[in-house]
């Protein structure tokens, strides 16, 4: 009997410090809205507070696309291929996004998406260099493949929300074999918004853009920061029309405001 009774205790004290996670019914809601199918990852810096749709697709490895330039940029940096105030010269030729026919500095290649602009610093660091890097940082399935320009955007390299998530929290805390100055300059590169009560780092990317094959692949990640805590999102999303491509910063935006973490009032908690 007394073991009988142990057993019931130790079961109960088991359930009470697993935490269970579960479809989170809110931002399910944000993608039915939009009949859109995709997953969103969103937790704190120490992992207490998660919420998750669509798990299963949360730990399904795909094309990082441009949400690949977060560490590109770390890697071009501590290769030498550029430096912080390095430049990129435009030859003239139509790229297919209007932001992108002109000379870039590297942060506006960062924001712009710039495809070219990364595929010259590819070519300067070199696939060796890269299968070197990858493995470091355990990024995704850390497989350049023999694609050169194009891995990260139709070649063999994967990631999926969940490992996203625990990239962007060893970046966030220089836990990854980088300089200070690499992550100095990438991260005011990756400011993309700042208002009283946070400051929101991040990247979209969009495998397929411009090609006529759906579903497409579209990424919004980054991490958040408030007065009080940090915040990582990771979403992905099957695009299958280019006016799908604006969900994607406005679910992540929403979400943060369902949850309570930014305010729709005054755009912050103090």
């Amino acid at each position: 009997m007394y073991r009988v009774n142990l057993y019931f205790v130790l079961l109960l004290l088991i359930c009470d410090v697993t935490p269970v996670r579960a479809e989170d019914a809110e931002l399910a809601g944000l993608f039915s809205a939009r009949a859109v199918s995709g997953t969103l990852v969103l937790t704190n810096r120490d992992g207490s507070r998660s919420y998750v749709h669509n798990e299963a697709r949360a730990a399904q490895s795909l094309l990082p696309a441009s949400t690949f330039k977060i560490p590109n940029t770390l890697i071009a940096l501590e290769t030498g291929a550029i430096m912080p105030q390095g430049t990129f010269t435009w030859d003239g030729k139509d790229k297919g996004v209007s932001a992108c026919n002109k000379n870039q500095t590297l942060a506006s290649a960062f924001k712009n998406s710039c495809v070219w602009c990364y595929q010259q610093l590819a070519q300067r660091i070199g696939t060796t260099a890269y299968q070197q890097w990858l493995k470091k940082i355990d990024y995704g399935n850390a497989n350049p493949g023999p694609e050169l320009t194009t891995f990260w955007l139709s070649g063999d390299l994967r990631i999926s929300a969940q490992q996203q998530i625990a990239f962007l929290k060893k970046l966030y805390k220089h836990e990854l074999p980088f300089k200070a100055a690499s992550y100095d300059a990438l991260s005011s590169i990756m400011l993309m918004e700042e208002k009283p009560g946070y400051r929101l780092y991040a990247k979209t990317g969009w495998a397929g853009y411009g090609e006529k094959e759906t579903p497409q692949i579209g990424w919004y990640v980054g991490c958040l920061e408030t007065g009080t805590d940090v915040w990582f999102f990771a979403l992905n999303m099957a695009i299958t029309k280019p006016a799908e491509g604006a969900y994607r910063q406005q679910m992540v935006m929403e979400a943060l405001k369902l949850k309570g973490i930014i305010q729709p009032s005054n755009g912050g908690r103090p």
